[in-house]
């Protein structure tokens, strides 16, 4: 894998996801209690044996790029290691990345001084696992000019994602962002391909490809103008998804909204969470900070009495749950929750205090929120709306200032 050289895309505006990246970059929004979302695209490379990656940042990049410079500064330059937060150089035009295809050709100069052989895109807003040299392989067994990673999705589901038409070989034949018609796999009617958003390509015909686009009125995007464009002439196939999570479903989640951020959390915390973050074979590395162990104090036995307890939930380091009680939630570092206080499958990130009496149900709590004693949230759905952001399914997320 020494002659891949990888870009990872998280310079999008993560507009569906706000308030949540009213602050920060959708990749850099807290996951899973510890980690950030990122993190898990970044083990994947680490895990793959990946070791040239360039972060493409723009949009309110600093706690994006302070957390890689925090907690992913473990490569060496003197073996050819690195991994480089990047922000927009404007080498090329004035304007902001126009697209996923802009972003890279507009860091063209990067792969120019390294001179990969291969390029692989990543984004860095999706939770998988998977080992990308095993993509590496099969570029190299069908002779490929690019691959695109593809998973089987039910056909009715698709027509939100960019889906891949391909023949026995596997070779794309056709690729269509968002279809109303969406195209079946060879074998099987109900399911269809869609594009999992990683690219590798080899670097020669990438050029020409971006060199292209660049001077067309296109969207400058992989799915909708690159890959589409190269099955005129390259040969591009899909690679079908192996999942190093170990669960008999493969896991892939796109949260590009809140409902689907609050659900891949909720994914956690069951007794056989969807995905595993406990697998010491393919480890998920983040920064920690120097928090104490999460603490439960108060067990009085009286009727009514204060009882510390969390069940079916994760609780980071620094904790407190000080005579309240935690269920099916996810709480980052350094939350409190108060006597009495009730916290039902909700998200609570870091920084939080949830006062005296609160009950909590069905909500994303964000960072350094003081919630008041006696505060309700998730039980009345026009009291919600008046106050805070309320998602589809009825998610309440809750931001700084509390009104």
């Amino acid at each position: 894998m020494r002659d891949v050289y990888t870009m990872i895309l998280a310079g999008g505006r993560g507009e569906r996801l706000l308030p949540l990246t009213q602050h920060r970059a959708k990749p850099a929004v807290p996951f899973g209690g510890k980690y950030r979302i990122i993190d898990v695209t970044l083990s994947n490379c680490l895990n793959s044996g990946l070791r040239k990656i360039a972060v493409l940042i723009q949009y309110k990049s600093h706690s994006l790029d302070r957390h890689i410079r925090r907690g992913w500064s473990i490569f060496n330059p003197e073996l050819g290691e690195f991994l480089f937060s990047i922000p927009p150089q404007q080498r090329i035009s004035a304007e902001w990345y126009r697209g996923t295809a802009d972003a890279v050709h507009q860091n063209i100069f990067l792969l120019e001084q390294e001179q990969p052989k291969y390029l692989l895109i990543l984004a860095g807003d999706h939770l998988y696992k998977m080992n990308y040299a095993d993509m590496f392989r099969f570029m190299q067994e069908t002779e490929a000019d690019a691959v695109v990673g593809a998973i089987e999705w039910p056909i009715e589901e698709t027509r939100s994602f960019g889906v891949l038409g391909v023949d026995s070989t596997m070779r794309v034949i056709r690729f269509e962002e968002k279809p109303s018609n969406p195209f079946p796999l060879p074998d099987d009617p109900t399911h269809a391909f869609i594009s999992m958003g990683i690219y590798l390509f080899r670097t020669g015909h990438l050029y020409e490809e971006l060199r292209k686009d660049a001077e067309m009125a296109t969207a400058h995007d992989f799915g909708r103008n690159i890959i589409p464009n190269m099955l005129q002439n390259k040969r591009v196939f899909a690679y079908n998804f192996q999942d190093e999570n170990k669960k008999q479903v493969k896991y892939w989640r796109d949260i590009g909204t809140l409902d689907a951020y609050y659900e891949a959390n909720m994914d956690l915390v069951g007794v056989d969470p969807l995905l595993n973050l406990y697998d010491e074979a393919w480890p998920i590395r983040t920064y920690q900070g120097q928090f104490p162990p999460a603490k439960f104090v108060f067990a009085d036995q009286k009727p009514g009495g204060r009882t510390g307890v969390a069940l079916d939930s994760i609780v980071s380091g620094g904790c407190i749950i000080a005579g309240g009680k935690v269920e099916k939630s996810v709480l980052s570092p350094d939350v409190r929750v108060n006597q009495f206080a009730d916290v039902q499958e909700s998200v609570i990130m870091e920084d939080v205090e949830i006062g005296e009496g609160a009950r909590i149900r069905r909500a994303i709590i964000d960072k350094g929120v003081n919630i008041p004693a006696g505060t309700v949230i998730g039980y009345d759905p026009e009291a919600d709306r008046s106050s805070y952001t309320v998602t589809e399914d009825g998610i309440v997320v809750v931001t700084r200032p509390i009104p």
